[in-house]
This record gives C-alpha cells, sequence and structure tokens, in this order.
C-alpha cells in the first residue's frame, strides 16, 4: 500500500458526544455555583455569572453543532485531516496541537475552514479495527510533529 493510499478512516461514537457535551455543562454549573462565593461586589459577581453562562452557552452550542456537522475523521501520514460533513463529502480541516492518541482513546483538535476550533473523542482497539491501528501508526510519525 502506498503512503499516499494509507489513512485511518475514524467514525465518531455517540455515546462519548454525549459524555462530553455533559462534562460541558457540569462544568458550567460548577461555574454557576463557584462565581457567586467569591469575595466581589455584587454588580461584578452578576457580570461575571452573565459572562460565564453567555460563554459556556456559546461554547456548547458549537461544539453540538460541530458534532451534528462531523460524520467521520480520516488522517494521514502527512499531518493532514479530512472531515465527513453531512453532505457525505470530505472537506479538509487543520489538525491543532493538543490531539492526543493513547492505545484506546484519542482527542483530535482540529480547526474548519470557517475558523471553528472543535475536537472529537473517538475510541477503538487495535485488535478489532485496521483503522485504529492506522492511526496509531500514523501517530506515532505525526505526533511528535504537532
Amino acid at each position: 500500500m502506498s503512503s499516499n493510499e494509507y489513512s485511518a478512516e475514524l467514525r465518531p461514537d455517540p455515546i462519548l458526544r454525549f459524555l462530553v457535551l455533559l462534562s460541558g455543562i457540569l462544568l458550567c454549573v460548577v461555574g454557576l455555583v463557584l462565581i457567586p462565593g467569591l469575595a466581589l461586589p455584587a454588580p461584578a459577581i452578576g457580570l461575571g455569572v452573565a459572562l460565564w453562562f453567555y460563554y459556556m452557552l456559546l461554547a456548547i452550542t458549537v461544539l453540538a453543532r460541530e458534532f451534528r456537522n462531523c460524520r467521520g475523521l480520516k488522517v494521514y501520514p502527512d499531518c493532514s485531516l479530512l472531515r465527513l460533513d453531512r453532505e457525505s463529502r470530505w472537506r479538509p480541516v487543520r489538525l491543532l496541537p493538543g490531539s492526543v492518541v493513547l492505545p484506546r482513546l484519542a482527542w483530535i483538535r482540529f480547526e474548519t475552514e470557517c475558523g471553528v476550533r472543535a475536537a472529537e473523542l473517538l475510541r477503538g482497539d487495535c485488535r478489532k479495527g485496521d483503522d485504529w491501528r492506522r492511526l496509531q501508526v500514523i501517530w506515532r510519525h505525526v505526533g511528535a510533529t504537532l
């Protein structure tokens, strides 16, 4: 197999997506509980709560929208990354630093052509999937360059 054909095609797991969104919502709630406990004047606390809520709502909305728009990822040995969109078209995205690939889990951060930064939490098993095994091999070569 030539290196041009060598790639890892990965499909997101709906359960992991749910857990990522749930953790974001829980962290939003924790922030809303902790901010009023700060030793600040009441107007500053009110502004802090409003800004925290707005920022977290925006972040969770963007992540949920990106989850709907991403049906798969394809990783190539040259650090290029493609995203399968809703219309079943492969679109180029930029792989971002902070992506991590472990033996059974991967956190892939990327930026779309519109500048939206998103991430996918993926899981796999080298014994059960060729694509996951390919991702492990690609990452050994690519991971150090990010």
